[in-house]
């Protein structure tokens, strides 16, 4: 589906651009153009990759001139431009607003305009059930995608989406914090020894993103089953793969906004859910205004069903964890240098 086309990610100079690049360069496919703000992280990809299928655009996806302009000739996009950090959104709200959702709508308004075939928008557990801004502002962005997807249907566009659990080692994530603390020799600092995420590799959420891509319907949303582990045990697991068993650990308490556990499907969500094997297919509510046809909602179902989270999916020990973390390059690169602790 992708021979002698144009992918357009935004937010691509994350560490989900880089994974997608990895996948992708070496197919058929005609133009990968990234979209970011950061020019110093597009020129390290552009030395990195040395591609002429690899294409460069400066721009912020609250401007919707620099989007317009990127969206130009594409067929497809990946938007992934977000900010996910818990913490920074708690403390600046609106610059959530702004990008997760004013953005999403620059973006789907300019790929509407351009012609754009398909768009896969991503989220994040954080969107269900939110209690921080982050969250709220993911929420609100799946929300403008649904919104944007009604009438679309029969036309050339494609609108769905996907969430995502912690991906592990991605920019941002606990996994990186934890080694560098370990290289340091700090004590590991965590917030919740109980609290517990779903865990999933890069290749895992590009794998998601190509299957929404090749199944999603206008709405959609797709989620992957994954397993979650405690902090506790991520972090046993990292100090015995890197030969500090012993390594201190230190609770430091829940940060602004954080959550015991996180949720992939609501209750709601998950009695109508489509299972695809690996996957939950959570299709949207495509009726409007004209409430003229009783529609049963299934309300015992609804009221005995269970949501989809961290806490109730498959819990992982210290052995399944640390096998899970060895598909990561970033530590198995670590573990074959063994340079671990700074030299004395």
């Amino acid at each position: 589906m992708f021979g002698e086309k144009t992918l357009l990610i935004t937010g691509g100079t994350g560490s989900f651009g880089n994974a997608v690049l990895r996948r992708f360069l070496d197919s058929d496919i005609k133009e990968v153009r990234i979209f970011s703000r950061d020019e110093k992280k597009q020129d390290d990809l552009r030395k990195k990759y040395n591609s002429p299928k690899l294409k460069f655009y400066i721009g912020d996806v609250r401007d919707y001139v620099s989007v317009l302009s990127a969206c130009r000739g594409v067929d497809f996009i990946f938007h992934a431009a977000a900010l996910k950090q818990v913490p920074s959104c708690e403390f600046h709200p609106m610059e959530a607003v702004k990008t997760n959702v004013v953005g999403t709508e620059n973006v789907l308004e300019a790929a509407i305009s351009c012609g754009v075939s398909r768009v896969v928008c991503l989220s994040t557990d954080k969107a269900v059930y939110p209690i921080n801004a982050m969250g709220i502002s993911k929420a609100l962005m799946e929300k403008v995608m649904v919104a944007k997807s009604r009438g679309l249907d029969g036309g050339r566009l494609v609108i769905c989406g996907t969430r995502y659990g912690n991906v592990m080692a991605s920019r941002g994530s606990v996994i990186p914090l934890f080694v560098d603390q370990i290289k340091s020799k700090k004590p590991l600092t965590i917030t919740d020894a109980a609290m517990t995420r779903f865990m999933m590799t890069l290749d895992d959420a590009v794998d998601l993103v190509i299957h929404a891509f090749e199944n999603g319907k206008n709405g959609d949303i797709f989620v992957q089953k994954a397993p979650a582990a405690t902090l506790e045990v991520l972090a046993k697991a990292l100090c015995e793969l890197l030969d500090v068993p012993q390594h201190p650990i230190s609770v430091i308490g829940t940060r602004h906004g954080e959550k015991l556990y996180e949720t992939l499907l609501s209750r709601e969500e998950r009695v109508s859910a489509e299972e695809m094997g690996q996957y939950y297919r959570v299709s949207a509510d495509m009726r409007d205004l004209n409430y003229d046809k009783f529609i049963e909602q299934g309300e015992i179902a609804i009221s005995q069903s269970e949501d989809y989270n961290s806490h109730n999916t498959h819990r992982l020990n210290v052995q399944e964890m640390k096998t899970l973390l060895l598909k990561l390059d970033f530590i198995r690169a670590i573990k074959k240098n063994k340079n671990v602790a700074p030299e004395e």
